[in-house]
């Protein structure tokens, strides 16, 4: 098993260790989107208050947006061949990209640990097995696979995207024939100020995504089109995202309370009971592909923040293990602690956690796309005394300004609510506003700063 393990941690990926087609982000992407926590976001869009018709334009305009800029991360990967935070010392400095990357890792054990704790129910269901040992299993399994590295995720995102189709096409066949919904669907009103705020939740799904998409595309060949890459992890990202989300809108619609908080047992509910295991089955192995990229991604991460001070390029296949098995424990440990209201409040916290990713977001790509047009030079991204420094100033001040201008359009419900959000019926819009200001400050420093010369560039 040894010679299959991935070889490559932080380090960059050499030309002769390149290979595969963009088309595998598709179904990898797809995959990550198509289980049960995206039918749980889709169900909130009706929660919210949003006329069932209007809840499945507002899943599908905000996968649409929110999925521009998750594709447009992706595309970084086979260019440059190095993690997607490895590419933020480029902006912040190799000591001031730890900022954002404590916060990213804070976001991975959060989703890790949320989806263990789906998976381990699940698992629970199936084996007979008490939750708490079920979310451990599930917990050390997506550290297996982690462990084997970049060829078997894909491998296994092909086979997940296989049976979600499956399952769902079922599932929403049987949604679809066993209720009327022309009745739930008709005389549609729109609340606009609650379509925003449902807007802005499925496009919150996407956004979070950026900080990990580069990892999965880095060993794809530096010759692979930007434009390749774009489309077939974007039509992957969009297509997963908007079924699930539309199949728990109107799940939702239709069951009401019945769907609200027993979501696993109503969808497995919607094959009988014969179908139960089968349909456990495909929930616990759906919700695995994003639960093995956030442990994966959240090692890569840490290893991130950690190497910087030590000047490592690369890690030994040990200290690479032992990466992923810290990662995997402590989300291991959050799941079993947090199966009860504080795992709610947690992931309260992590959407909060959103509006300093979006910012990260802007500025990354600005730089990548507009200031350096994807020429950078990959050894001193790992050296402090080299051209990006230890801090730099242009990035980290459109960063904490990206946040600063976002707090008036704030809501997250039960913890702040900014001036501008109730006069917009309520609606959470600071993603714009993170996306577009702090990109725009970093070009117009970068450009005061004179780093658009051709002489700055590899």
């Amino acid at each position: 098993m040894a010679a299959t393990l991935e070889r490559r941690s932080i380090d960059p990926v050499p030309e002769t260790e390149r290979h595969g087609h963009p088309r595998s982000l598709f179904t990898l992407w797809f995959a990550a989107n198509m289980q049960i926590t995206s039918a749980v976001t889709g169900a909130l869009t009706v929660l919210v208050g949003v006329h069932p018709l209007w809840a499945l334009v507002a899943v599908l305009g905000g996968n649409v947006l929110g999925g521009i800029p998750m594709a447009l991360h992706a595309a970084q990967g086979p260019k440059l061949g190095i993690p997607q935070m490895i590419q933020s010392r480029a902006q912040f400095g190799v000591y001031g990209a730890i900022l954002p990357l404590v916060l990213v890792v804070v976001m991975y054990l959060g989703y890790f640990a949320s989806g263990n704790v789906l998976g381990g129910q699940a698992v629970a269901e199936i084996t007979g097995l008490p939750t708490d040992a079920s979310i451990c299993v599930y917990a050390a399994l997506s550290a297996l696979i982690a462990i084997v590295g970049y060829r078997l995720i894909h491998r296994f995102g092909w086979v997940a995207s296989a049976l979600s189709v499956v399952v769902f096409v079922y599932l929403t066949i049987r949604l679809v024939s066993g209720h009327d919904l022309g009745a739930v669907l008709g005389a549609p009103t729109l609340d606009f100020p609650k379509f925003l705020l449902a807007l802005s939740l499925t496009a919150s799904w996407q956004l979070t995504f950026g900080p990990y998409v580069a990892d999965t595309s880095r060993y794809l060949p530096s010759a692979t089109s930007v434009r390749e890459t774009f489309w077939w992890t974007y039509g992957g990202t969009v297509l997963g995202a908007t079924w699930a989300m539309s199949f728990g809108a109107l799940a939702y619609a239709v069951a009401g309370k019945a769907f609200k908080g027993h979501e696993v047992a109503y969808v497995v509910g919607l094959g009988g009971e014969a179908l139960l295991i089968p349909l456990l089955l495909a929930i616990a192995l759906g919700k695995f592909t994003v639960n093995v990229l956030n442990i994966y991604g959240g090692y890569v991460t840490v290893a991130t923040a950690l190497t910087a001070f030590s000047r490592k390029a690369a890690l030994s296949q040990g200290a690479r293990v032992g990466y992923i098995a810290v990662v995997g424990v402590l989300g291991g440990v959050i799941a079993v602690l947090g199966r009860g209201e504080f795992l709610g409040n947690f992931v309260l916290f992590l959407d909060f956690l959103l509006y300093f990713l979006t910012p990260w977001s802007s500025i990354n790509l600005v730089d990548f796309y507009l200031v350096r047009k994807e020429a950078y030079d990959l050894e001193a991204m790992y050296d402090p005394n080299g051209r990006y420094g230890r801090w730099a100033a242009p990035a980290l001040i459109a960063y904490f300004v990206g946040i600063a201008v976002q707090i008036p359009f704030s809501n997250v419900e039960g913890i702040f609510v900014g001036p501008m959000a109730p006069l917009l019926g309520g609606a959470d819009i600071s993603w714009l506003i993170g996306l577009a200001v702090p990109g725009a400050i970093y070009y117009g420093l970068q450009r005061r700063a004179s780093l658009l010369t051709p002489s700055r560039s590899r």
